[in-house]
C-alpha cells in the first residue's frame, strides 16, 4: 500500500524520463488524471489516456521530448502526507521565474498556479514542475 500515490506518479514520471522512455503507466485516480490534464494543457506531456484493468485503470502519459531532451526537466513534490502546505492565491510561488507551474488542489479543483491567480483562489500546494 502507498502512503503517496502522488509522490508516486512523480518519481514515476521522473525515472521514465532519465531513461528516455516514450511512455509510462502509472496506477489510475482521479487527482493523478486532473494532474495529468494540467499536464496537458500545459505543454509538458504529448498525451494521456486510460487503459481499463480489472481495478481503477492504468493512466498511460506519453512524455514529449525536444531534440533528444524531455520537456519537463524537473519535479518536486511539496506538500505531503506529514506537512500540509497550504497557500493564498497572493502567495502562490512563481516556478523557476514563470517557466515552471505549480498544481494546487483548490475548492474549486485541482489547477495551476495560473488559473488560480486568475480566479483567485488559494489552496494545497501539490508539486512543481518545470
Amino acid at each position: 500500500m502507498l502512503t503517496d500515490p502522488i509522490a508516486d506518479m512523480l518519481t514515476r514520471i521522473r525515472n521514465a524520463i532519465m531513461v528516455k522512455a516514450e511512455k509510462v503507466d502509472i496506477p489510475a485516480s482521479r487527482m493523478k488524471l486532473d494532474i495529468a490534464k494540467i499536464l496537458k494543457e500545459e505543454g509538458f506531456i504529448r498525451a494521456y489516456k486510460i487503459i481499463k484493468d480489472k481495478r481503477k485503470g492504468i493512466l498511460r502519459i506519453s512524455l514529449k521530448y525536444v531534440d533528444g531532451e524531455c520537456v519537463i526537466t524537473g519535479l518536486k513534490r511539496v506538500s505531503k502526507p506529514g506537512r500540509r502546505v497550504y497557500v493564498g492565491y497572493r502567495d502562490i510561488p512563481k516556478v523557476m521565474g514563470g517557466v515552471g507551474i505549480a498544481i494546487l488542489t483548490t475548492p474549486k479543483g485541482i489547477k495551476s498556479d495560473k488559473a488560480c491567480r486568475r480566479e483567485k483562489v488559494g489552496g494545497e500546494l501539490i508539486c512543481y514542475i518545470w
